[in-house]
């Protein structure tokens, strides 16, 4: 996933997806049907990389940025940038993410990638998503387990008077191995890649989270049914692989 399109005029916040997401104007929140969310989505696609404001379409890298799910070159490529302190997140992620993964990612259908965003609301998610960028260091086995807990005791931590502590508890039982952890928060080695996660969310203009791009089309925001996620996956999979069978 090496670039993704930003700043183009035709890529619309659906109303209909701000109902389940942490930091959304409460103003727009509405209801939606699956298929209304999956028709308004294909209808909006962009046809030319131009925004009719600024002129060419800018492109923000995001190779050196997160977590990546599955295969590289998948007909769909989806960008995900959740908050670990945020509820819809962890619903998201503990209810939703592991039937899309078994469904679409993990037989070659989609690639996904997970980039963290500590967006400044939520208590204690600066050092959540630092801790789990530590562990990524030493292993993607030791990320998911640590991140893992982190989504699934969420109140826990966001409540503890010392979460760095806490968490570096779960990490050693996680099997994260403690020193080079420990070294790396110390050291801040994997810092910059957290700011970056912010500085990318500010420039894609991430008015709330969870926010999901599927590269090429308008983004969605919420922790949407897994139905809707499922019917949109489909679609979009079924448009973007037409001619090649």
């Amino acid at each position: 996933m090496k670039a993704i399109r930003a700043a183009l005029a035709s890529w619309i916040l659906l109303p209909a997806l701000f109902a389940v997401a942490c930091g959304a104007p409460e103003e727009e929140a509405t209801a939606g049907g699956s298929a209304d969310v999956t028709r308004g989505l294909l209808d909006s696609r962009p046809e030319a990389a131009v925004d009719r404001r600024t002129g060419p379409v800018r492109e923000v890298p995001v190779d050196d940025l997160g977590f990546d799910y599955g295969t590289t070159g998948a007909p769909v490529r989806v960008l995900e940038m959740s908050d670990f302190g945020c509820g819809y997140c962890r619903q998201f992620h503990l209810e939703t993410w592991p039937t899309l993964r078994e469904e679409f990612v993990e037989n070659g259908r989609v690639e996904w990638k997970f980039v963290p965003y500590v967006t400044g609301m939520f208590d204690n998610s600066l050092a959540a998503t630092r801790a789990a960028e530590c562990a990524l260091e030493q292993s993607e086995e030791a990320f998911e387990a640590l991140g893992e807990r982190i989504w699934r005791d969420q109140r826990e931590w966001k409540g503890s008077g010392d979460a760095a502590a806490l968490i570096r508890g779960w990490a050693v039982e996680e099997g994260v191995d403690a020193a080079p952890y420990d070294t790396c928060l110390a050291e801040g080695r994997r810092f910059d890649r957290v700011a970056a996660g912010g500085r990318l969310a500010r420039e894609l203009g991430v008015r709330g989270t969870p926010t999901f791009f599927v590269i090429g089309y308008p983004p969605l925001q919420g922790a949407l049914p897994l139905e809707t996620f499922r019917q949109v996956l489909t679609a979009v999979h079924a448009q973007e692989t037409q001619g090649s069978n």
